[in-house]
């Protein structure tokens, strides 16, 4: 398949209408699942429309941040972000995108040999995201969930192991920079790990809450070194953010563990298919 230039203004007017439709299907199934965009827009962009690696993930990074500062802006006013876990998460991931960045800008995202390093770390990150989404669909609907008194009495908030969060933030970090990937279902799965005690509905306000400005620095990172479209940015987010609000409204309706289950054979198909490019 020939890939699309996306700096090719006659070829993006072509595409528009299905860029739209992509953001709103992607923004659909985040509103079903809690599954990042970034797992299903970036390969969606590398193999149904062929924009580039680098090009992709850079797009779909400030694609997410601007996706799920609405979520965090719902969550503030609901006073349920546990800002320690996020701040705990925000030191190993931010520094680490920053260096993550750093070497990118170095190396130059032209380079094949980078370019193959995206796409195998890419595949990577779907495999994993894959093995989280389906123990969600396991795992996830057996978690208990806690009343407020549970919140105020129990220190739910504080990893065993301090340093854990700081470590496994920045692995994150590192994914999300190169690959746009690892935010959504990676993030979760390490917040319920680490954090057993923290009711759901918690975990998820945390996980949004520190992807943020995580998406946001890298994704500003890479329109520095001219790996965003902006053009291709404006017709996902068209599309997105009404699917988002759809598929908030649906989530109550549709069979969650049958979807993430689905999803977790997509992406595990995605991966491999990125890793054996």
């Amino acid at each position: 398949m020939a890939r699309v230039d996306p700096y090719s203004p006659t070829l993006m007017e072509n595409f528009s209408f299905a860029f739209v439709i992509a953001g709103f299907v992607v923004g659909l199934i985040v509103g079903l699942t809690g599954v990042g965009g970034g797992s299903l827009m970036t390969p969606l962009l590398i193999f149904g429309f062929g924009i580039k690696p680098a090009l992709a993930v850079g797009t779909d990074l400030l694609f997410a941040s601007g996706t799920k500062f609405g979520g965090l802006l719902n969550f503030a006013r609901q006073r349920i972000i546990p800002w320690r876990v996020v701040f705990s998460l925000s030191l190993g991931s931010v520094p680490a995108a920053v260096i993550t960045l750093a070497v990118l800008h170095h190396f130059g995202t032209s380079n094949p040999t980078v370019q193959h390093a995206i796409t195998f770390t890419l595949g990577i990150a779907l495999l994993l995201t894959a093995a989280a989404t389906l123990y969600k669909a396991i795992r996830g609907p057996l978690r208990r969930q806690e009343d407020e008194s549970d919140i105020e009495t129990t220190p739910a908030d504080k990893a065993v192991h301090p340093w854990m969060p700081v470590v496994f933030g920045a692995v994150i970090g590192i994914l999300v920079t190169l690959t746009s990937v690892g935010a959504g279902a990676i993030g979760v799965t390490v917040l319920m790990l680490l954090y057993p005690q923290l009711p759901l509905p918690r975990i998820v306000a945390a996980d949004i809450a520190y992807a943020v400005p995580l998406t946001l620095v890298a994704g500003l990172g890479h329109a520095s070194i001219g790996t965003v479209d902006w053009n291709l940015l404006g017709m996902l987010l068209c599309g997105s953010l009404p699917g988002i609000w759809l598929g908030s409204h649906l989530v109550t309706k549709v069979p969650e563990r049958f979807i993430r289950s689905a999803l977790s054979v997509l992406l595990a198909w995605a991966g491999t298919k990125l890793i054996l490019i």
